[in-house]
């Protein structure tokens, strides 16, 4: 069975209630639960946290053992120098996603300091940004 993390950072925890008009009205749990029944060969694990040590060491656990990680690094995405290190550290691969289009936001959320270490990147398909990840890591492992 292919083991895959999804992994989101700060502020993803209030999808469905924050700012619904850029990230839907859809929680992340809700929608998760989709994608385990959408993809019964794939062994979940889901994993949020506001801070960045902690998904620091959340990737570092899961990126030697899991055959593909899909981070929403939210805010970290534009400030983690350090989460983009860690991305390289390990052998798992890294897909970044974004439920926005972020090259029609903020000048600031056009940066990704993690962008060169993953694998790719899917932006601005709202919650489906996350099964394109998934489907960039099942391609890889083809």
């Amino acid at each position: 069975m292919t083991k895959i993390a999804i992994i989101n950072g700060p502020n993803l925890n209030l999808l469905g209630t924050r700012e619904p008009g850029i990230y839907g009205n859809e929680s992340f749990e809700a929608y998760f639960e989709k994608l385990k029944t959408s993809y019964p060969q794939v062994d979940f694990l889901y994993f949020q946290s506001n801070h960045e040590g902690t998904l620091i060491d959340k990737i570092q656990e899961l990126g030697f053992d899991f055959d593909g990680i899909v981070l929403n690094a939210g805010g970290y995405t534009h400030t983690s120098i350090a989460l983009g290190d860690c991305i390289k550290a390990v052998t798992t691969p890294v897909i970044e996603v974004h439920i926005s289009d972020l090259t029609k936001r903020e000048a600031f959320r056009q940066v990704s300091m993690i962008r060169d270490a993953c694998k790719g990147t899917f932006a601005g398909f709202g919650m489906d940004s996350y099964r394109r990840g998934i489907d960039a890591i099942l391609a890889l492992k083809a």
